[in-house]
């Protein structure tokens, strides 16, 4: 074989290699507010959550819930109209403790995400 057709053969090879890295890019989690493992001072009025690409609306969902085990936010989960890459929930007012955001996701791609976080609301100096 030729140098020269050594190197086209390599080269496809090495293309239908790295198709299945290109096509296995599912939504991911960007960024949160408040973000993973974090302490917050006060009690936020929403928690929201930034994906890698377009979540459908009709499959999202998001909750979070105390240390109890208690639901605690305001159940009206929406993604953002100016975004569709944000979903949020209003939140009740937290008492100082350890809290759990549960969400799940449907991408334009098809594929479902489901996961979770924690974050904490932090204890006033006062206590």
């Amino acid at each position: 074989m030729s140098p020269r057709r050594f190197g086209q053969l390599g080269r496809a090879v090495l293309l239908v290699a790295l198709l299945p890295l290109a096509a296995s890019a599912h939504t991911s989690l960007v960024r949160s507010i408040p973000a993973s493992r974090t302490v917050v001072a006060t009690s936020p009025l929403r928690v929201e959550l930034w994906f890698s690409e377009r979540v459908e609306a009709s499959y999202a969902s998001m909750s979070v819930w105390n240390a109890s085990g208690t639901r605690v936010d305001r159940q009206n989960v929406a993604v953002g109209p100016e975004d569709p890459k944000r979903l949020s929930v209003g939140l009740f007012t937290l008492r100082p403790g350890a809290y759990t955001v549960r969400y799940r996701v449907l991408s334009i791609d098809g594929h479902v995400l489901e996961s979770s976080y924690a974050f904490t609301v932090g204890y006033s100096a006062s206590r």
